[in-house]
Formats: C-alpha cells, structure tokens, sequence
C-alpha cells in the first residue's frame, strides 16, 4: 500500500516530464529550442521533436510568405516631382537563427519593423534614381525588379527572404495634384484655341474661295448673258431693219406709236413743242392741224 502510494506521484511527475519533453512542430512553422537563451537545436521538419523538460524553451516561427505593406512615403524623382507611392512586399523566415539573433524576442513585429526600414530606404534611393515618367510608365516592373534585389542582400542579414516587390500606387501629393490638374486644363484650353484658330483660317480659306467662286460665277454669267443680249438686240435690229426696208412708212408708224405711248402717261401729260414739229404727225387732222393740245 505505502509502496503503491509513492510509486504514483513518480508516475505522475515522469508523465508530465515526458509531456513536457515532447513537443509538435507544426508543418507552417519552424522551431527553435532554447536553453537559457542560447539556441541549441532548429527543427524545420514538422512532426514530434524533444527538449529537456523545463530547461529548455521552444519558439516557433512562422514559415509560410508573408506579407508587408508598407505605408505611404514620398520620393522625389530625378525631375523633382513629388511623388506618393505604396508598396507591398511578400517574405518568408529563411533563417530561423539569424532571425532570433536579429531582433531577439521582439518576434515578427520587429523583423517587420526592420524589414519596413531597409523597405523605405530601398524604394526611396531607386525612385530617386529616375524621372517621374519611368515611375508611371510601363518601365516600373524593372524598376520593381531594382527595389527587390536591393533589399534581398540586406534582408537577408535579417534572415529573412524578400520574394517579390510591389508599388501599388503611385500619386502626386494634394497641391502637386491640383497644379498638375491646372496645368493640363491650361495646356487643353491651349490646344482648344490652337484647334479653333485654324477652323477658323480654315473657314476664311473657304469662305474667300466660295467668294471667288461665286464672283466668277456671275462674271461669266454677265458675260454671256451681255453675249446673248448683245446677239438678240443684232437680231431685233436685223429684224427691223427688214422690216423698215420692206415698208418704211409702216415702221415710222409703229416707232411713231411707240414713242406716243411712253411720252404721253398718265392724265397730266404735257408737252411744249414747236407747232411745225413733226412728233405729232400721226396725231394731226386731215388740214394738218394737231389733234393734241
């Protein structure tokens, strides 16, 4: 009885330092096993692993890609203009040891901390290196390419890994914004008065040849018209010439009437004539005296 009495806290205290010997490596992580702060073994295969109970001390780390965003800083390009730029970068604990010797106890928060410094330093020295329009060009793969490889040697102190680099945006700060913004309203107002002044040397090109055209145009219309006028009034005097040399008496009747009609209109016509003017020699009576006073 007093044997089985102490034989089962032995029990209890070998099972729990056995538990406490044993520990699972999870297949997302890598561990490290510490004894009085120093490291003393690294596991990287998941599955069961063994420590010293109590003695030693287990830490682990997360072993899949990570991501950082790094919030928004200002570059200034080659060309002096401002510009806002976000970035992002994915990573991974390459180096489980050189890690913890890195930032000691501060765990991922501060390798990110770091990682967000060499992230700032990087992005901002090749930025600076070029014009803002290589920024915002199809060029900003390569120049992401540059950020990457830059801070893998520096990270790699850190033993981290950086995988890939990424500028998410890239934006002018609020005042370079608007000035930009009116500069380009101004250059459009621009290339609207450019574009309006030659519709309008255009429509004048237009408008002087259409008057030409139409002063040419009546020109020649007069011309012919002047022609055709001219060759009728040879026709009608052919044709009275004719006429006067077959009856000549009847053609000073007919011009005779024909000067009565437009002399003599209206009601108050009047004329002062001589009396032996032969005007009216179609108007005299049988004993030649005139019908008309």
């Amino acid at each position: 009885m007093r044997k089985s009495t102490l034989l089962l806290p032995v029990l209890v205290v070998a099972a729990i330092a056995v538990l406490s010997a044993v520990f699972i490596v999870d297949e997302r992580q890598k561990a490290l096993v510490l004894r009085f702060g120093r490291v003393v073994d690294i596991k990287e295969t998941p599955g069961l692993a063994f420590k010293l109970p109590v003695i030693d001390n287990v830490v682990r780390y997360d072993d899949r890609i990570l991501s950082l965003e790094v919030g928004p800083l200002e570059v200034t390009p080659l060309d002096d203009r401002r510009l806002i730029v976000d970035a992002f970068a994915r990573y991974r604990i390459a180096n489980v040891e050189t890690f913890r010797q890195a930032v000691g106890g501060g765990g991922i928060g501060a390798g990110e901390q770091r990682l967000d410094k060499i992230m700032r330093a990087q992005t901002r020295e090749v930025l600076g290196s070029v014009s803002s329009n290589d920024i915002l060009s199809s060029d900003r793969a390569a120049l992401m390419l540059r950020i990457r490889n830059g801070a893998i040697t520096q990270a790699r102190q850190l033993g981290l890994e950086v995988i890939d680099v990424r500028l998410k945006r890239t934006d002018l700060p609020q005042a370079n914004l608007e000035a930009t913004f009116a500069r380009m309203r101004a250059e459009r107002e621009r290339e609207a008065a450019d574009e309006i002044a030659r519709g309008e040397e255009a429509a004048q090109r237009v408008r002087a040849q259409a008057d030409r055209t139409e002063v040419e145009l009546v020109s020649e219309a007069e011309r012919e018209a002047e022609v055709i006028r001219g060759e009728a009034d040879a026709e009608r005097n052919g044709i009275f010439a004719t006429a006067y040399g077959a009856d000549p008496e009847f053609f000073e009747f007919y011009r005779s009437l024909n000067a009565y009609v437009g002399a003599l209109q209206g009601s108050n016509s009047s004329m002062v004539l001589s009396p032996d003017s032969d005007f009216f020699n179609y108007l005299k009576s049988s004993d030649g005296k005139p019908l008309v006073q």
